[in-house]
């Protein structure tokens, strides 16, 4: 209970600011009706306890099973059943990702084309997933340099680009960012932790970051490919209008239905994991029956904390998102969105689930070396820019490309001058970074704005706001990543110059 609290309370002040900036506006700029309000309030207390109970969750069961499977694949020295297991993990954690299902929903296009609907781009992205995790973990085996794995794929997913229609462009990018959410994250970075400890030697752990974001780039390929192979065009995307709720009782059934739906969701999501993670423990008997049981009441906070933080996000906080994006686009033009759209980027960062376990991940991997705070200051910072260009975007109509373009070819070159251990945290950040609040909150405020300025280019104009979220921080953190090496080799020298006095004086 005590771990709880304090979990609990680490979320607090995590959503809180977010919380407190939509109650200023509420009452400046954006005034709203008592239900939708209603809604909303009720939405931060569920993401501020679900998000508790995830974090909690996922440090007894998610980092548990994916650093044992790793170190085990690893020690196993069996290349096909490296490649085949982490084939196998790709797919099953990105099925299971709440985040890729809110966005393949937003993309009827996509849908119309097979008769499986929705699963059509859920089943390319989780292909791609698993193809790019098992590179990722071949990678570490072979001790491949990451930098030179993300200069090729992230030009062959530009060189794609130019076969596939403009209006496909930010849908591919933006599922690179959702992919790697509150479920895939703590399986995957732990995977790579696992992997990292069997090996030994100079770069290892450097080498147990980097799964994210290859996992990331994944999809951006696969969903191109999927543009040129079934040539969708003409894109079009229905505003749907808000769900009005007048009274408390109307607030209870919304959350009601929301946490049944939910729930079935989270569930869905998690049986493949268990499953897994059963045989898994079957085959090897590497957990004994205590930390079977610690393990399983880990999956039932992650299942009750997810449900939670979900509900309270698509319910409390997607129709305020919209609301709020609809009010500001009527201000001045729109011009409000910039400031606006940055303030809450700044605090956004700090309520995605995904976050907070890799900035514990970092640091434990650098012996705090690099603080938790440190991580979330550079991600607040680069998320504060990224949403800033997403809303100018909106008002000017400028094309993605014309961002995305230098945007990573700067990330890629930093590569070339950031220590490979910072390499790995930067890429892996942006695709953490674009998680849930991403998804339920700043796309919607996206949408409601371009349903006011211009309703014809929602696809081309509002979508991309997931992309430029996991693409400025790969220049925020391998900057700090920078400024740390200097820093520490400035340290050495005086050390060593204080070392150097002290023998002098020894001698004499």
């Amino acid at each position: 209970m005590k771990a709880l609290r304090d979990k609990i309370v680490e979320s607090l002040t995590s959503i809180l600011p977010i919380a407190l900036i939509v109650l200023v506006l509420s009452i400046t700029l954006v005034p709203m009706d008592t239900g939708t309000f209603l809604l909303f309030l009720v939405g931060v207390v569920l993401l501020i306890v679900g998000l508790g109970c995830f974090m909690l969750g996922a440090d007894m069961s998610m980092l548990v099973i994916g650093e044992k499977i790793g170190a085990t694949m690893t020690h196993s020295r069996k290349i096909w059943l490296i490649a085949l297991l982490s084939f196998v993990i790709g797919i099953i954690v990105t099925i299971a990702e709440p985040d890729l299902q809110i966005l393949a929903e937003q993309v009827p296009a996509i849908a119309q084309q097979t008769p499986l609907g929705n699963y059509l781009l859920i089943l390319t992205v989780a292909v791609g997933v698993g193809i790019f995790l098992m590179i990722g973990m071949l990678r570490i085996v072979f001790h491949i340099p990451l930098h030179y794995l993300l200069i090729v794929f992230y030009v062959a997913a530009f060189v794609l680009s130019i076969f596939v229609s403009p209006e496909f462009w930010a849908v591919s990018f933006d599922s690179g960012g959702v992919t790697t959410g509150p479920m895939t994250v703590p399986f995957i970075m732990s995977l790579g932790v696992g992997v990292a400890s069997i090996r030994s030697g100079k770069g290892s752990k450097n080498d147990s970051f980097g799964l994210v974001a290859l996992s990331s780039v994944g999809p951006i390929i696969a969903v191109l490919v999927l543009g040129i192979v079934f040539d969708i065009n003409h894109m079009d995307y229905t505003v749907e209008g808000l769900a009005q709720v007048s009274d408390t009782r109307g607030v209870f059934f919304a959350y009601l239905d929301g946490l049944g739906d939910y729930a079935s969701e989270v569930a869905v999501a998690l049986s493949p994991i268990l499953v897994f993670f059963l045989l898994f423990q079957l085959v090897s008997r590497i957990f004994r029956k205590r930390q079977l049981v610690r393990i399983i009441v880990g999956f039932l906070y992650t299942f009750v904390g997810l449900t939670i933080f979900l509900s309270g996000a698509n319910v409390g906080f997607m129709p305020v998102g919209r609301l709020v994006g609809q009010g500001l686009a009527e201000l001045w033009d729109g011009w409000l969105l910039i400031p606006v759209g940055m303030l809450i980027g700044y605090f956004v960062v700090a309520a995605e689930p995904a976050v907070h376990v890799l900035n514990k991940q970092v640091e434990r991997m650098s012996a705090g070396a690099i603080t938790s705070s440190a991580m979330m200051k550079g991600l607040c910072i680069g998320v504060c820019v990224s949403l800033g260009l997403a809303m100018m975007r909106i008002l000017t109509g400028i094309n993605i490309m014309w961002i995305l373009v230098p945007g990573y070819i700067i990330a890629l070159v930093l590569t070339f001058f950031t220590p490979p251990m910072f390499t790995g945290i930067a890429f892996d950040s942006g695709g953490v970074a674009s998680g849930a609040m991403v998804s339920s909150f700043v796309l919607p405020l996206a949408i409601g704005a371009c349903s006011v300025l211009d309703p014809t280019a929602i696809m081309t104009q509002a979508f991309g706001c997931v992309a430029f979220v996991a693409l400025t921080p790969l220049i925020s953190i391998q900057i700090l990543g920078i400024v740390y090496q200097r820093r520490t080799s400035k340290i050495k020298r005086n050390f060593l110059s204080v070392e150097d006095r002290v023998l002098e004086y020894e001698v004499s």
